[in-house]
């Protein structure tokens, strides 16, 4: 029997990185950065102006209160994008909008608010310290420095940046393309009329939201029937577009659990008993590659079972996604949280265990269990917000022990 951690070594070593590719920055969203970002200019690459109103020289408003207002010719306007703007004359004023160059020889902007807002010329009453309201070049951006290192997660405010250093196309590890196939006989799409003996397709549908969340793109295949020549066909016909096939049910021992005999024709994929509860019988390997596997797609096998299949998702197959897209930390945070009951724990196994979360750092986490332990719940799952982990070495959790718990959300 496969430790947990052993099996999530393997899942690690199963997947690579994805390789570099140049997107454009509408795509690189969610992406983590697989180049350093260099500025190519300076930013701002002049000295602006911060706000709405007045170039000035601060000298020239020597005494300027509100009882005392000093009057300045306004001798010209510059906009927003205008290029070599003006001189600044001593005792005038030049009107200026917010992101204008600065004129040479003024030293600050009186804002709008303090003036009359005069136009062939203006009262002001207050004097501005010298660089107030100025944007100075190359104050937010050097020419040459790195703006944001490889490995960093491209969001909104990381767009701002790439944009306003001119960057249109960036290089980043891409997100993973996954496959998803749901196995069995009785599986029918929810909507449609179900019948005796079928049930709705869970998995197919919470572990695409699992996979969106994790930052990959999800492919959802229609529920693929316990027959040889149907399975093999899919995998092969979604080879050619997925970065990562995981699948879901046929694979316990019956002799209608075909996945086995199917993969085992198609690549190397090794199918371990792992010592965790809920999960069980996981296989991990790889598809369509050579004799040796090389080249191949990534494939994980996950129970049918819903919330084993979900489980096991959170344990190793969400950290694997993590490491293609480049990230460092692979795993959920987790926080040790006081369970409110007491129960048997499976003698070997590492148990995750549905429970809600609540308190905060300084009094301390509680851990509610939803719903039995030992059972398989959708609806204890869906009211849970984390996974309290209990060892293999640990037989009997009592009441007031405390846990450590991996934070669902």
């Amino acid at each position: 029997m496969r430790s947990v951690a052993d099996f999530y070594q393997d899942c690690i070593a199963a997947v690579g990185q994805q390789p570099p590719l140049e997107v454009q920055l509408a795509d690189a969203v969610s992406c983590v950065l697989a180049e350093n970002v260099q500025a190519p200019f300076d930013l701002p690459v002049a000295d602006l102006a911060a706000c709405d109103g007045y170039a000035v020289r601060s000298a020239d408003l020597e005494g300027a209160r509100p009882d005392h207002e000093v009057e300045l010719r306004v001798m010209e306007e510059i906009r927003a994008g205008d290029i070599n703007p003006a001189a600044l004359v001593a005792g005038t004023a030049i009107r200026i909008a917010s992101g204008a160059p600065m004129p040479s020889g003024a030293d600050a902007v009186i804002a709008l608010d303090f003036t009359d807002r005069g136009i062939a010329s203006v009262k002001v009453r207050t004097r501005p310290a010298v660089g107030e309201n100025i944007r100075r070049r190359a104050e937010d951006v050097e020419e040459g420095t790195v703006v944001l290192k490889s490995g960093t997660r491209v969001g909104a405010r990381q767009v701002a940046l790439l944009a306003g250093v001119g960057r249109s196309r960036v290089l980043v590890h891409p997100r993973p393309r996954v496959v998803i196939l749901s196995i069995g006989d009785e599986i029918v799409e929810p909507g449609r009329q179900a019948r005796p003996g079928t049930v709705f397709d869970a998995n197919g549908h919470a572990l695409s939201t699992a996979i969106a969340d994790a930052g990959a793109q999800t492919f959802r295949v229609a529920a693929v029937p316990d027959e040889r020549k149907k399975l093999r066909e899919t995998i092969e016909d979604q080879l050619v577009r997925a970065d990562l096939i995981l699948t879901t049910g046929g694979i316990s021992y019956g002799s209608g659990d075909t996945v086995r005999e199917v993969l085992g024709a198609l690549g190397t994929v090794r199918f371990d008993n792992v010592a965790a509860w809920p999960g069980h019988i996981l296989g991990v390997g790889s598809v369509g590659g050579d004799d040796s596997g090389q080249g191949g797609t990534p494939i994980f096998c996950l129970p049918g079972d819903p919330v084993s299949a979900q489980v096991c998702f959170e344990i190793f197959v969400r950290p694997a996604l993590r490491h293609m897209q480049g990230w460092t930390v692979l795993n959920r945070p987790s926080v040790r949280a006081t369970v409110d009951r007491s129960w048997y724990s499976p003698r070997g196994r590492r148990e995750f265990v549905r429970v809600r979360l609540v308190g905060d750092p300084k009094s301390g986490y509680q851990a509610k269990v939803m719903g039995a332990p030992a059972s398989l719940l959708l609806s204890a799952l869906a009211e849970s917000n984390a996974l309290a982990v209990v060892p293999e070495d640990t037989t009997n959790v009592r009441a007031g022990d405390r846990l450590q718990c991996m934070v669902l959300d």
